[in-house]
């Protein structure tokens, strides 16, 4: 079959590697992809979001399924798109319908959805600018530290996490008055603070079946012993070495069996992906957000464990079969680590050029913020490669990646030395 990646990120370089390795596909194309990409699939220039465009390649190339990367274009609604056109509406799309991804779409949504299906969860309130004194209130009535959560999207930098009342204050009126994240933050969520150790599970769903993926535990922050500023993730491990069978069989039978149901009853048509943002309170899963989508750069530690052929699992995802798959896991530890441009997450260059990728063999590098120019590649975004490696401890794999980055260079190349820390 002919099958279309939408994106340009690691996750979906890391899906291309995975779907290329696959007898069942024929052609495989990436919009608009990256460097990494162009290695293993047809990049084609077309952005996620341009629906016209897309619909044009999928007729001009036969394309059978598309895969979606993103969250952006799930919740603009491009699998409605498909369905209501009827030139392209037998094309398999994989991923949640508009209103099913509002889970990620809208935080008050996803808290709503999580309190009427009874999945352990923080308590909240949400507010509007109209409403920012009685915010105030409510972050009087919480101890510290306070969770403030733009309620659209903000690409991963929506979180704020304070100690301090007053300045909690001061960036509830930041992101609700003074429109900081622009639309996203027209409603902000206030959350308690739920103190514990985050985890990463992964759910594939065909609407009424699933399965669950190996577990992962991502690092969000920029600087080491997670301080500094919220990025899209600077490295990943799995499985998490916390996350025992008994732990595990908590988070399917309080959180991912409830969360599939609850899809289920309240009409939300979901075929795709499910990635549920957890915490560890004491020996207690809850889950602090929904992503509608693989995460990045957890997908470039669960997919290279995952043993079965991708596209078979998309198929019977896209037909209703999933409960005939039996998912095969690779049991040696899988970690990536980041390379990101110099001053992300804040203003950087791009443009640099990157050397020393040939030369390693003990790694995998996922491209990400990477594209070909005259030959050469070079930094074209924040995050920039994912440097996956096995191992049969988590700590060996580790290892292996930081080895592999010594063989790398980009100027202003940076990266977390201590991925892995907290476990």
């Amino acid at each position: 079959m002919n099958i279309l990646i939408l994106g340009s990120g690691g996750r979906e370089h890391t899906f291309a590697w995975k779907i290329a390795q696959s007898d069942k596909c024929e052609n495989l194309y990436v919009a608009p992809g990256n460097s990494g990409t162009a290695e293993v699939a047809i990049n084609v220039n077309i952005g996620v979001n341009d629906f016209e465009a897309i619909k044009n390649l999928v007729l001009d190339k036969n394309i059978d399924m598309v895969v979606v990367g993103p969250e952006d274009p799930l919740v603009n609604g491009v699998h409605d798109y498909f369905l209501n056109d009827d030139t392209i509406k037998h094309v398999s799309v994989i991923g949640p319908q508009k209103v099913a991804a509002e889970l990620e779409g809208s935080k008050e949504f996803a808290k709503e959805f999580l309190y009427r299906h009874n999945i352990p969860t923080a308590a909240y309130e949400s507010f509007t600018k109209d409403t920012v004194e009685k915010g105030y209130a409510f972050l009087e009535t919480l101890k510290p530290p306070y969770v403030l959560k733009a309620d659209g999207l903000a690409a991963g930098k929506g979180v704020v996490i304070l100690n301090d009342l007053n300045e909690a204050k001061a960036e509830l009126k930041s992101m609700l008055v003074d429109a900081k994240f622009g639309d996203a933050s027209t409603k902000v969520v206030i959350e308690e603070f739920l103190d514990g150790i985050e985890l990463s599970c992964f759910v594939l769903t065909d609407g009424t079946n699933y399965k669950i993926l190996p577990t992962a535990k991502d690092y969000k922050r920029i600087g080491e012993g997670d301080t500094g500023l919220n990025t899209g993730g600077m490295g990943a491990v799995s499985p998490v070495p916390f996350a025992t069978e008994a732990f595990l069989n908590k988070i399917e039978k309080r959180i991912v069996k409830p969360t599939v149901d609850g899809l289920k009853k309240d009409n939300l048509p979901y075929v795709g992906f499910i990635f549920i943002g957890l915490i560890k309170v004491g020996d207690d899963p809850k889950v602090i957000e929904y992503n509608v989508r693989m995460g990045d750069p957890e997908t470039e530690v669960v997919f290279p464990r995952l043993n079965n052929d991708l596209v078979e699992i998309l198929q019977a995802m896209s037909n209703g079969t999933l409960d005939n798959i039996n998912i095969e896991i690779d049991e040696r530890a899988a970690t990536t680590i980041v390379l990101v441009s110099g001053g992300y997450p804040e203003a950087y260059e791009k443009g640099k050029e990157i050397t020393g990728i040939d030369t390693i063999t003990d790694s995998i590098p996922f491209h990400a913020g990477a594209q070909l120019k005259d030959d050469k590649i070079v930094t074209s975004g924040g995050r920039v490669m994912a440097i996956t490696s096995y191992g049969d401890t988590y700590q060996e794999a580790i290892k292996k990646s930081y080895q592999s980055i010594e063989q790398l260079h980009f100027d202003k190349m940076n990266y977390r030395k201590d991925i892995g820390f907290d476990l």
